[in-house]
């Protein structure tokens, strides 16, 4: 069988997911894959039934991967079937008030890490800044002190070349260190490998009801060492918040509300992306339904929808049991619950394929429609594995003890998680986010370029006649049509992007599918740049009155605005000053030729935008090379005070020497017009829209956007987070 995947899929696949040799050639293909992990994930039926026909399983698996109608997180997909072998991407850690719980934790990390998996942490146990260390007759360091050192550890650690460290940081608003935690990162060269929550009590919120003042307590002694203004506290989060992203909030007492194992502990802290609550030393394996394939006539197909719950339910299960788990304590706790989370993609291809706009009330209904279908056969899947694999251990100290079944076999089922990489292999829209662009170039090669087109509005431009290449290029240049008058209102409506939705809508979306699922959702509430900070607080009010976990937004080119304004030296001329050079960056060289030779072009970035230009002749010294290097250094210097590609390119192109060459077709006029030529082949192969202001990606070199609660990349799948 052969899976008609997009070119995209198919770049994502290669470069991430498919067995390679020790050159780095993928010597299985994506069908291969498949069969690997299906074979190896039916197999956990024997360890239940010695009699059980896994050739069964292992075909249903099969053909619901295959099918692209359900599919398991990145670990699963990469490790299944291989030595690795471990399955899950989330983790979360305890960590205790002492340098040697500390540093045990830290190594633990490492351990997860290195075997594919993201991390969440509260430090809120550890004491404040400047309290008492009686063990050495000195003072505490405080927790953000601590979180740099885990920081620099992750920074250091790879994931099998194939995924990177990934942490979550929270801390509770009531810990006496919480004003230094939420502006923790809005110098945007710390903590970059965290994201980072505020962990708001019902106290707190209640406290900001009435406009009062709540306590700080230390955790060591559990005593009350000030009063401070929930108003105040709150302001802080909104505006560190509208400048960077960050810190985003989860709403700790409401997660605790919805602990099924209260038994075993409270929750303190999630995965990297704030989507699955754990307790400590709890992991969860998740997998997403693909919605925009359970829709038949413009309708939901349900009973297409229910046997692949059912099946995923199975699939997921099976990987708790074979799982070859980085610690023993984490393969003991997370086997006490079983949890599972299954999730979705494509929620906004299922719209479209309705006819129906994202922001719309149809668009809610029909999110709580779905889900709660989902949540109650999930349950119902469960239920009908425990009848004959019995409960989860855990079941006696769960809340389902006064239900009306007796059996359950996992302790959570449904999940809403990040999905960037796996919706590009299924080839549909990510989680339960709006569209990120109709249109887009994307670069893929030295100099070349990939233009790519909602497949369904493609189809829908040429039904209705409206379609043409003009029209295609006009979108590529924003990835939103909401502006383009040719084409009908009733198309513009239902393909609205994610900047083209007001951030209301946004909430209702993310309180829809929260209202029926166990764990949490994950998602980014995107601001245009004119946004206010009042607009992010009625924002925070509005999650919490709609019961949501928790909030992550995004306001557009806060970051880059954020960069500008760190680069600017505060004296009275207000001179501007380049930021440093990045310790770490991630680009690529390009050859090009010209009348003096090959020339070697160097564009590197890091997350917050290209900052270093460089060029190399082949085997040419003296002057040229030397002017070479000088034209580079000012251009990097000009990109790090903030000045504009487009603005430095401007400059260069149509610089002439007397020995101009061809390049594709292509006049060269010089090394500098060489230069100005990369350049703009760069910032012209990536989406130009908004959301660029966050970087480039370090695999690909593709756009960064903040989504599904992190930094994605929809060129090749990077996520920060998982």
């Amino acid at each position: 069988m052969i899976i008609p995947f997009s070119e995209n899929a198919k770049i994502v696949l290669r470069r991430r997911y498919l067995k390679k040799d020790s050159e780095g050639n993928p010597i299985e293909s994506p069908e291969q894959m498949f069969e690997r992990v299906a074979k190896a994930v039916a197999f956990a039926d024997i360890l239940f039934d010695p009699k059980a026909d896994i050739r069964k399983t292992r075909e249903k698996f099969l053909n619901m991967m295959t099918s692209l109608w359900f599919l398991p997180n990145s670990p699963t997909l990469m490790n299944a079937g291989r030595e690795i072998g471990q399955l899950a991407a989330c983790f979360v850690l305890p960590i205790e008030d002492s340098m040697e719980g500390i540093f045990n934790t830290l190594k633990n990390t490492a351990i997860i890490h290195k075997s594919g998996g993201g991390t969440g942490f509260s430090f809120s146990r550890i004491r404040p800044a400047n309290d008492i260390v009686r063990s050495t007759a000195g003072v505490s360091s405080g927790p953000i002190s601590f979180m740099a050192v885990y920081d620099a550890s992750t920074e250091t650690v790879k994931q099998g070349a194939t995924r990177r460290g990934a942490n979550m940081a929270v801390l509770r608003v009531d810990h006496p260190d919480i004003e230094s935690f939420i502006t923790a990162k809005n110098d945007l060269t710390r903590l970059n490998n965290f994201n980072i929550s505020v962990a708001v009590t019902r106290q707190f919120m209640d406290a900001l009801k009435k406009g009062k003042d709540y306590e700080l307590i230390n955790p060591r002694t559990g005593k009350t060492v000030n009063n401070i203004s929930s108003e105040k506290i709150f302001d802080m989060i909104v505006t560190s918040a509208w400048q960077t992203g960050e810190p985003g909030i989860i709403f700790i007492d409401r997660i605790n509300d919805n602990n099924t194992t209260p038994g075993l502990g409270e929750i303190e802290a999630t995965n990297p992306c704030g989507e699955q609550p754990l307790l400590p030393y709890e992991s969860c394996t998740l997998g997403s339904i693909n919605l925009s394939l359970m829709v038949k006539d413009h309708a939901i197909d349900f009973s297409r929808l229910k046997e692949v719950i059912h099946d995923a339910v199975h699939f997921l299960d099976n990987i708790v049991e074979i799982n070859k788990y980085p610690l023993s304590t984490i393969e003991e706790m997370t086997k006490k619950n079983r949890k599972i989370g299954l999730g979705v993609m494509g929620f906004s291809d299922m719209l479209i394929r309705m006819n129906i706009a994202y922001d719309s009330e149809k668009a809610v209904e029909q999110a709580e429609s779905v889900m709660s279908f989902i949540r109650e056969e999930s349950r119902a899947a469960s239920e009908t594995l425990a009848k004959t694999r019995g409960n989860f251990p855990a079941y006696n100290k769960s809340i389902f003890d006064s239900s009306s079944t007796p059996y359950m076999r996992n302790a959570t089922t449904t999940t809403i998680a990040p999905t960037g990489s796996i919706s590009i292999i299924a080839g549909t829209s990510s989680g339960i986010e709006p569209l990120f662009a109709i249109a887009h170039m994307r670069r893929i090669l030295e100099g070349e370029t990939l233009f790519e087109m909602h497949p369904i509005f493609i189809q829908m431009a040429h039904e209705q006649g409206f379609y043409n290449d003009e029209l295609a290029a006009e979108i590529a240049k924003t990835g939103s049509i909401k502006d383009i008058l040719l084409i009908p209102e009733s198309t513009r409506n239902i393909f609205k992007t994610s900047h083209d939705i007001l951030p209301e809508w946004h909430i209702r979306i993310q309180a829809a599918f929260q209202k029926f699922t166990d764990n949490a959702v994950s998602k980014t509430i995107n601001f245009s740049s004119e946004a206010t900070r009042e607009d992010v607080k009625q924002a925070y009010l509005s999650a919490y009155k709609s019961g949501c976990k928790g909030l992550t937004i995004y306001r557009d080119g806060s970051r880059q605005d954020q960069v500008l304004c760190l680069s600017k030296e505060k004296t009275d001329a207000e001179k501007i000053v380049p930021r440093p050079r990045p310790k770490r960056t991630f680009g690529f060289t390009e050859r090009i030729r010209t009348g003096c030779g090959n020339l070697y072009v160097t564009i590197n970035s890091d997350n917050e935008g290209i900052c270093e230009v460089f060029g190399k002749m082949g085997k040419t010294g003296g002057c040229a090379s030397s002017q070479i290097e000088s034209v580079g250094r000012l251009i990097s210097l000009a990109l790090r005070s903030g000045v504009t590609t487009e603005a430095i390119i401007k400059q260069l192109v149509g610089i002439r020497c007397p020995s101009p060459a061809w390049e594709n077709g292509q006049m060269v006029h010089s090394c500098h017009d060489a230069i100005a030529l990369v350049l703009k082949n760069f910032i012209g192969s990536n989406l130009i829209v908004k959301q660029s202001a966050m970087g480039v990606c370090p695999e690909c070199s593709g756009p960064l956007v903040h989504e599904e609660g992190c930094l994605i990349c929809h060129s090749c799948g990077y996520s920060k987070c998982n």
